[in-house]
């Protein structure tokens, strides 16, 4: 006689079909961004683009199940974990930072003074979400245009890299302070400092304690199977993140402060292999699946309304106004027309916009169609801004006859 032993129900199989359509839409978004040698195509708006045409508000070809939105979750931590390893990467010069961080600081009392008009006059969203969505600067998305425009060199570029920075690295701190929501301000405060000080020993012994053993282990595994740099790197963002939401703070920040480690670690010619190696997983895998599934939940129908639509181009006016204004700080060295293509650039902003509008809806601070109008916003803004600055630029270096366009910062 078999005995009959009671067993667990079993977890849904992942729907195979719907990932496959997912991972098409990733592939197709990062071939059609290319398909042009002079036009190339921010792969992030492709991306949301595809998942919108695979989604129910497309053709219904595909469904989110449990499995697919934890890949997606997974997307997300990389996001901003190489949001941190684009701080490091740059290595920006020091003036460039400071300015950027000083005109960063002008740019959030602006937007969070407009996310607080637009609360009151009835945005179903909170003033501060919307305040820290609109200081935003997409300078992942930004460099590889302006590499292609050959600006990055130029004292124009390094303007552009400081103000990307501080709009990248601040609005982090921001939202994973605002998130918390679980202490007084005090013990807030106290945390962030606890936890800023876990990661600066982190750093510290990534720069420096670094046994031989362990560092010919490391080497010795770059180019096999055994990948110990590639496996560290995700341990100590996992350990990171863990530790953020312990203490109380949004994954956000561990996430990114993994990202600083992990760069500073990394920050030599002979590390790039391991640098490629954590692009493929995070930029080949993770990160695509994210912003197709962001296209997925795309409220499309929101948008294409006459609200939806001026929700939109006001969101897209107040980029320019918010992240824009602080440009007049490089006036005087750059010129009026160079400093308009700075304010352009620095109002570029998606990935974070996603993730910001993601959480806020996950947490009730931010209604579907006033995220759906801010991201559609911010999809222009990726599309069109930088090419006018590009644009604007080099026809100030045409009057000027490239006297200027090519000088170092």
């Amino acid at each position: 006689m078999i005995a009959l032993i009671p067993v667990a129900a079993a977890a849904p199989l992942p729907d195979a079909g719907s990932l496959v359509l997912v991972l098409a839409a990733a592939s197709a978004g990062a071939i059609l961004s290319r398909v042009h040698r002079r036009i190339v195509l921010p792969t992030v708006v492709l991306e949301i683009v595809l998942g919108i045409l695979i989604g129910p508000e497309g053709f219904g070809l595909a469904e989110i199940d449990s499995h697919i939105d934890f890949l997606a979750d997974l997307g997300l931590v990389f996001l901003f974990f190489f949001a941190g390893l684009e701080v490091i990467e740059h290595r920006v010069a020091r003036k460039s930072l400071v300015r950027g961080t000083a005109g960063w600081a002008i740019s959030l009392p602006i937007g969070l003074v407009a996310g607080l008009v637009l609360h009151q006059a009835g945005l179903d969203a909170e003033a501060w979400l919307v305040g820290v969505a609109l200081s935003t600067t997409a300078l992942g998305t930004l460099v590889p245009i302006l590499a292609d425009g050959g600006l990055l060199p130029t004292r124009l570029g390094s303007a552009i890299l400081g103000a990307g920075v501080a709009g990248e690295f601040w609005p982090i701190v921001v939202i994973s302070i605002f998130l918390t929501g679980a202490y007084g301000a005090v013990a807030e405060t106290l945390l962030l400092l606890g936890f800023s000080a876990v990661v600066l020993v982190a750093a510290t012994a990534a720069l420096r304690a670094r046994p031989p053993a362990v560092v010919r282990v490391l080497q010795q595994t770059v180019h096999t199977r055994g990948q110990a740099a590639v496996r560290l790197s995700v341990c100590i963002l996992a350990g990171l993140v863990f530790l953020s939401i312990e203490v109380g703070f949004d994954f956000v920040l561990g996430a990114f402060a993994g990202g600083l480690v992990v760069g500073l670690a990394l920050n030599s010619p002979e590390a790039a292999p391991v640098r490629m190696r954590l692009e493929g997983v995070g930029f080949g895998f993770l990160i695509p699946i994210y912003f197709v599934v962001t296209g997925m939940n795309f409220d499309l129908d929101s948008l294409l309304t006459p609200t939806g639509i001026g929700l939109a181009a006001l969101f897209l006016g107040l980029f320019v106004v918010v992240r824009g204004t602080p440009s007049l700080l490089w006036l005087r060295e750059l010129g009026p027309r160079r400093t308009l293509s700075l304010a352009l650039c620095a109002a570029t902003g998606l990935p974070l916009i996603v993730a910001i509008v993601g959480i806020g809806t996950e947490r009730e601070a931010i209604g579907n169609d006033v995220g759906t109008s801010l991201i559609g916003a911010g999809m222009i803004s990726v599309l069109v801004l930088p090419l006018l600055a590009i644009a604007i630029a080099r026809r100030e270096s045409s009057r000027l006859g490239d006297a200027d366009s090519t000088s170092p910062a």
